[in-house]
Parts: C-alpha cells; sequence; structure tokens
C-alpha cells in the first residue's frame, strides 16, 4: 500500500507499519513457506505496491489466484479485522493496470521467442540433452549463423538438422565430429516438445522486452503470465523466464542505482530453476542476478524452502519474507536451522522457533535500510491487497485483454517469415533442378557440340530463381553432391556413345579412354554451368 507520503507499507509488527525502501527493491529478494502459508498473497502485496508506486512487474501466476490484481478489492471479514489490527481507515479498494500473456496464447497474449535468440544453451536444457548432444547443437548454430539461415521456428531447425545430417562430411573437418546419432537425439526431442503444444512458444513476432517497464497512469503496469499449462512442462516454464531475465540483462542499458527500480521480476516455483542444473548454468544464473541490479531490475524468488535456491544465488537475495516452514524431518529442521540463520537475529524472539510457529499471513520480514544494511528481523503480520485476492471469470479476462495498446495486440497473430526453412527448402529445389539438367540438358549439349555460351545461358536462367545468400552460402555444398550425379550421368553417356561403333576386341582399353574423356569433358561443362549460375 503506497502512503500519503509515498512509503511503501507492506506489513505490520508489534513495532508499528513495516516499509520497504525502493531505493533497494533492485537488491532481489526471497518469498518463502509452506504450501498454504501465504506466500501467494505476500507476493501480490508486494507487485501491488510496487505498481502504485510506479514501478511494473513482471510474474508468473500459477493458479490464476494473481488475476485477481486486475480487480478492485472489497471488504470482508477478515480485511475488516487486519484494518482493526493495523489501524486502517477505509481502505481505498483499486485495481492495478494488468496484462496478461500465455506461452500457449489461450489466458492472454502469446508470448514468443526466435530459436535463435533462445541460443543453444538454453534450448539444450529445454530438450534435456546431454553434453555431446548440446555440442552438436552448438556446432549447427555456428554453422546457420555462417550461412545466414536464421532460426526462428521449430521448424527451421529441424530442417537445419535434417540438411546438416545430409552433408556431414563436407561440415565435420571446419566444425568438428557430428554423429546420427546425436542429431537424432535432438530431433526427436523437438518432435516432444512439438507434441506437448510448445512450439507455440517459438516464432515471431518475438516478445519485446521493453513491454514489460509499461506505466499508465503513474502505476507500474503488472505483466502476468498464465502458468497453470506451461508448468505441466516443468523445463519449459524455468528456462522460459531464465530467457526473459537473459533478454533483459542483455538490453537494457546501464543505469546504477535509481530511486527506484526500472523492473521487479518475480520467479515463482523458483526450485524448477535449479532442479537438475549444471553447475555451469547455476553460475550464469549468479552471474544474471548479480549483474542485473545495475540495469534497475529487481528479482523476488519464491519458492517453499530457502533450500531450494543454491547458496551461491541465495547470498544476492537480501529482502526477505519468510513464511512458515514444517519441521516434521531432520532434514526439515535443518531447514529451518538454516532459514533462521540468514536473518539478522531480533533478541525478543527465537527465529528458528517463531517459522515453525508462524500463522498463515505471518511471516518473518527483514529488509534493506537506506544505507543497503539488513534490518533486524521482525515478526509481522503481511498487509492485505486493495485489488482482489482470488482468480478473475473468464469474461472477466477477456475485458482486460481486449484493453490492451496495439502494441500488445500486434503478439495475437503469428507470421511466418522467410527464414532458414523456407531458404533451405529453395536451395533443394535448385539441386533437384541441377540434377535433372545435368542428366538432360548439358549431356544432350556435350553429345550434339552445344557451344559453352549455350550452356552457360542454360545455367543463368537455372540460378535466376535463387536468392543471394543461397548462391553465396550453402549452394556449393548442394552443387559438389550435383556434380558428382552430373559426372556420372555424362561419364555414361560419353562411353556408351564413344565405344557403340567399336570391336569388342580392346573394348576395355576404348572404354577407359572414353572415360578419361569424358571425366574431363564433364568438368568442363560443369565449369562452364557453375560459371553463368554464380557469374
Amino acid at each position: 500500500m503506497l502512503t500519503n507520503d509515498n512509503k511503501l507499507y507492506v506489513a505490520h509488527c508489534e513495532n508499528g507499519p513495516i516499509y520497504f525502501n525502493p531505493k533497494m527493491a533492485n537488491r532481489h529478494g526471497l518469498i518463502t513457506g509452506a504450501t498454504g502459508t501465504g506466500k501467494t498473497v505476500s507476493l501480490q502485496v508486494l507487485a501491488e505496491t510496487f505498481s502504485q508506486a510506479g514501478i511494473p512487474c513482471f510474474m508468473a501466476d500459477m493458479k490464476g489466484d494473481l488475476s485477481g490484481a486486475s480487480q478492485a478489492g472489497c471488504m470482508n471479514g477478515f480485511i475488516e479485522k487486519r484494518c482493526v489490527e493495523f489501524g486502517v481507515e477505509n481502505p481505498s479498494f483499486q485495481p492495478c493496470p494488468v496484462r496478461f500473456f500465455d506461452v500457449f496464447g489461450e489466458q492472454g497474449h502469446p508470448m514468443r521467442a526466435s530459436i535463435s535468440s533462445m541460443g543453444p544453451a538454453l534450448l539444450s536444457r529445454i530438450l534435456e540433452l546431454n553434453p555431446t548432444q548440446e555440442g552438436v547443437l552448438n556446432i549447427i548454430f555456428n554453422i546457420a549463423d555462417d550461412e545466414n539461415l536464421p532460426l526462428i521456428d521449430l521448424k527451421d531447425i529441424r530442417m537445419m538438422l535434417n540438411f546438416v545430417s545430409e552433408h556431414v562430411k563436407q561440415y565435420i573437418p571446419e566444425y568438428g565430429n557430428m554423429t546420427n546419432a546425436s542429431i537424432g537425439a535432438i530431433q526427436r526431442g523437438l518432435l516432444t516438445l512439438e507434441n506437448d503444444g510448445c512450439d507455440k512458444f517459438f516464432g515471431e513476432p518475438e516478445f519485446n522486452i521493453q513491454d514489460l517497464l509499461d506505466v499508465e497512469d503513474g502505476k507500474g503496469v503488472l505483466s502476468i503470465l498464465a502458468a497453470d499449462k506451461l508448468m505441466l512442462h516443468p523445463k519449459v516454464y524455468s528456462t522460459f523466464l531464465l530467457w526473459l531475465l537473459s533478454e533483459l540483462y542483455e538490453n537494457l542499458p546501464e543505469v546504477g542505482d535509481l530511486d527506484k527500480p526500472k523492473l521487479v521480476f518475480f520467479f515463482d516455483e523458483a526450485h524448477m530453476l535449479f532442479d537438475d542444473t549444471s553447475k555451469a548454468m547455476i553460475n550464469k544464473v549468479e552471474q544474471v542476478i548479480r549483474l542485473i541490479r545495475s540495469k534497475g531490475v529487481g528479482v523476488y524468488f519464491i519458492t517453499q524452502n530457502p533450500a531450494d535456491v543454491p547458496e551461491i544465488v541465495l547470498g544476492q537475495l537480501a529482502n526477505k519474507v519468510q513464511h512458515a516452514l514444517r519441521a516434521f524431518t531432520p532434514k526439515d529442521q535443518k531447514a529451518v536451522k538454516a532459514a533462521a540463520q540468514s536473518f539478522r537475529a531480533n533478541p525478543k524472539f527465537d527465529t528458528a522457533e517463531a517459522i515453525t510457529n508462524l500463522s498463515t499471513g505471518e511471516a518473518l520480514v527483514s529488509f534493506l535500510d537506506e544505507k543497503g544494511a539488513p534490518e533486524i528481523v521482525q515478526r509481522a503480520k503481511m498487509l492485505f491487497p486493495l485489488s482482489s485476492i482470488g482468480a478473475i471469470t473468464p469474461q472477466q479476462r477477456r475485458v482486460v485483454n481486449a484493453g490492451v495498446p496495439d502494441k500488445i495486440i500486434v503478439y495475437d497473430e503469428a507470421l511466418d517469415s522467410e527464414s532458414a526453412y523456407e531458404m533451405l527448402m529453395e536451395i533443394r529445389k535448385q539441386q533437384e533442378t541441377i540434377i535433372a539438367e545435368a542428366s538432360t540438358k548439358e549431356v544432350e549439349a556435350t553429345g550434339s557440340g552445344k557451344s559453352s555460351k549455350d550452356i552457360q545461358t542454360t545455367s543463368q536462367e537455372n540460378g535466376k530463381g535463387l536468392s543471394k545468400k543461397a548462391k553465396r552460402g550453402l549452394l556449393g555444398t548442394v552443387v559438389g553432391a550435383a556434380a558428382t550425379s552430373f559426372l556420372r550421368t555424362t561419364t555414361t553417356q560419353y562411353v556408351r556413345n564413344a565405344t557403340s561403333s567399336k570391336k569388342k576386341s580392346g573394348k576395355k582399353i576404348m572404354e577407359q579412354a572414353a572415360t578419361n574423356a569424358a571425366s574431363s569433358a564433364a568438368r568442363t561443362v560443369l565449369n562452364t554451368a557453375l560459371k553463368g549460375l554464380f557469374g
């Protein structure tokens, strides 16, 4: 709740209100607690308060509960009791400016990323590839970059895999070894992804991360991702959010410490990001978290237990809201003790004991003060949101979706621009044309004495449909395959013509001589054809 003196009021303890210093919001944070202890409401309270202060937020909605932020709240018995406890009179219930997004395009506007911007490392994580297979995928991306072949959606990367598989021997000397087994494993992973419907995530128009930074009427826009269906694919969910973070880090300018952040990013179910994740990926996450602060972005992880987050990342999370944890097993007790030790102790109570005794809506709270030092932990009750708690109706969601700016509506219709798939299909078509022409017109030309100029003219006509990229890039590889077929066809025809009138005696010698001559003639015709094709 934004107070009249512009303080961010988020909780209340026995000493009075607890305020969040917006200048420290980009120092990142952590919201933890067992299921049913109030994490989602705490998230909504923080996001709503940030929004009122003009700070946009992004969050994933696991069960639809956060969609209530788009509607004004109302008084009920629980809130009325809280008002008395907190000394709040006549709360001004109000909605937040909200935009709904959905990777599947069902409950909100689509969010897409191109295969190229996702990159081989994150794509490998989605496909759950082993290190060898990830290395092959890196090679595929490098070949696509070198040949100027844009990788936008799944059909692009599949076609690229097929093409490289067909010409793998030509690429191994320059790029390294690739086996058909590894390529096949990648293709199977892509097929599974497509069968699960996750292919809708890849494509154009690609989501512009600048759209997460919007402010309307002085309030930060809450961008809410419908994640109930996406959660069925934990790797896709966590990698998608990591991609968004990486895009923010790579594209936002350095701004240093601002009076308030440009964006607060809530990463719910954070344990999914770190489950079965390589050390290199965890180090990458830690690097992004550590450095994105200077881009004016605060990142808040939400999970059940602080132990779900690696220590190297946990050390970057300074603002903490700890709801109740259960200590039924020795492992649970150890986790409670570790969580308690992460706070600056309060002499008035035992932190570890308090964690296990917190009621729903209660939390241990510690934020950074104006000097950047952690405050003493306080046992507090979280404030109630001024927007509605709980899921909204489909009709209310449709109204919100219809009221967005045109730049958001643009995402609703997928585009299919020219990319690797179309370019490689064009090259295959030209390959078939070259081979067909080599077995007919050019062969006839060598037997009928057709001039080199005529052959060159024919080749120029064959090449008119080719783009410059195709001529300059992969067509050289294709022509090599076509040349082999052409040479074989021309040699056979030349030998047949040269030996048809010869006697059986000495036939082998004549065949060898004819073969040598045919090889030379075929190369001459082929060189002439290529000269016409490439100018």
